[in-house]
C-alpha cells in the first residue's frame, strides 16, 4: 500500500529518502543521552545513528517513515516486522564492514571505556533481544523526535503512521526496548498502549522492553 503523507500543524510525515539519512544521524546523537543530548560524549558523531537509525534506513526503508516540518528533519520512525530474521540479517549485511571500519575494544566492557567504545563493543559484540519479547512481539521499532517537535502529539502521529504501514505489512504484535532512564520515553509509550514485558531476568537492565498489539 502506497504511503500517503499526512500533514499537520508545522509537520509533514513521509517516506525516508536517501537524502535524510544526516538527519537520522543528528537525530540519533540528539536524542542518544536517555532522550537527552549525546554530542558531548562521542568523538564519532555517527556511531550512535549506525546502530540505531541507520541500518533501518538503508536495509528496510519501506518501514522508515520521517516527520518534517520548517527547520528540517525533526524526527523518524524505524523498524522491522521480525526482529530474529532482522538481526541475523544485520550479520551478514551491516556489521562485517562497520567490523572493518571499527575496532574491537575488548571481550568484555569496561568500566573506563569511553561512549564511542562502548558503542564499538555493540558493533562487535550486538546483543540479541530476548526470545520470550521476540516471540510474544515479532517486530520492533525506534522512534525519536528533536526536542523542538516534542509535547506537540507529533509523535504520537509518527507512531500512528508506521503502525498503519506495519499492519498493512503484516504487522499485529510489536515491541520496543526502552532506556529505563528515560522518562518521557518509558511515558511516551505506555500512553501509546505499550505494556512492560520485561523477562524477570532482565529486570535489573537499563533496558525496559514494552510490546502492544495492533487491536490494542
Amino acid at each position: 500500500m502506497a504511503f500517503r503523507p499526512y500533514d499537520a500543524p508545522m509537520i509533514t510525515l513521509r517516506r525516508y529518502q536517501p537524502a535524510d539519512l544526516e538527519s537520522l544521524y543528528a537525530i540519533s546523537l540528539a536524542t542518544g543521552e536517555a532522550g537527552s543530548d549525546a554530542s558531548h560524549l562521542y568523538a564519532d558523531k555517527r556511531l550512535i545513528g549506525l546502530i540505531y537509525s541507520a541500518p533501518y534506513a538503508v536495509l528496510k526503508p519501506d518501514l522508515a517513515l520521517v516527520a518534517e516540518d520548517d527547520q528540517g528533519i525533526a524526527g523518524y520512525a524505524l523498524g522491522v516486522p521480525d526482529t530474529r530474521s532482522w538481526e541475523d540479517h544485520l550479520e551478514q549485511a551491516w556489521w562485517p564492514a562497520l567490523r572493518l571500519r571499527y575496532p574491537d575494544p575488548g571481550p568484555t566492557p569496561q568500566e573506563g571505556w569511553s561512549a564511542d567504545q562502548r558503542r564499538q563493543f555493540m558493533i562487535h559484540h550486538p546483543g540479541r533481544t530476548p526470545q520470550e519479547i521476540v516471540a510474544a512481539f515479532p517486530a520492533h521499532l525506534h522512534l525519536n523526535l528533536l526536542p523542538r517537535s516534542q509535547g506537540r502529539g507529533h509523535g504520537a502521529a509518527l507512531l500512528d503512521a508506521w503502525l498503519t504501514e506495519a499492519g498493512s505489512d503484516g504487522v499485529d504484535a510489536i515491541h520496543v526496548g526502552v532506556n529505563r532512564g528515560n522518562s518521557r520515553a518509558v511515558r511516551f509509550w505506555r500512553k501509546a498502549g505499550f505494556a512492560d514485558i520485561t523477562p524477570p531476568e532482565s529486570v535489573d537492565s537499563r533496558t525496559i522492553w514494552m510490546g502492544r498489539r495492533q487491536d490494542s
